[in-house]
């Protein structure tokens, strides 16, 4: 899928990567999202299927809270409070921890729900906002919602096909 560059072809392509997982996602037995066996986001780690989603309902959160913090004129602090972008594998073990106890239907929900809210945030945009000037650094916002969303989203199908080939449950 070509990277998007209209308010049209992010949602679409959210909407696209984002079923793709969710399919991936519904066929997995409840008892094996805490089984640490996929490879991690930090070199050398592994993960689980709940630390993934973790991931993803991290990022997407991160995001949201991005805008929200823009929108009031507030300074953003990229990544996060208290990380670098070279320290995306620390940021990742915080996600994991932050989401640890949460069973699988509610994971789901909170991704479900990011998703939504950061697709009304988009909606609520015009092309220009979006994608007509640079919002950090070089990077448009949507070009960042991108990075965070449907790429995540498609990275994160990958690693579940190919986890569950290895598993036998493809």
């Amino acid at each position: 899928m070509p990277v998007p560059q209209t308010k049209a072809e992010l949602l679409q392509a959210i909407d696209v990567q984002f079923a793709r997982l969710m399919r991936e996602l519904e066929r997995i037995p409840g008892e094996l999202y805490r089984e640490a066996s996929l490879d991690g986001h930090a070199k050398g780690t592994r993960m689980s299927v709940g630390d993934l989603v973790a991931y993803l309902i991290g990022w997407g959160e991160l995001v949201i809270k991005w805008i929200d913090r823009d929108q009031r004129g507030e300074p953003v602090d990229f990544p996060e409070t208290g990380y670098k972008w070279n320290e995306l594998g620390r940021l990742a073990q915080k996600f994991y921890g932050d989401f640890c106890t949460l069973p699988p239907a509610e994971l789901i929900a909170r991704l479900r729900r990011s998703k939504e809210t950061l697709e009304a945030l988009i909606t609520a945009r015009d092309d220009q906002a979006l994608y007509g000037r640079a919002w950090y650094g070089k990077w448009t916002l949507g070009r960042m919602i991108q990075f965070n969303t449907s790429s995540p989203y498609a990275n994160a199908h990958g690693r579940l096909r190919k986890w569950k080939k290895a598993k036998g449950l493809a």
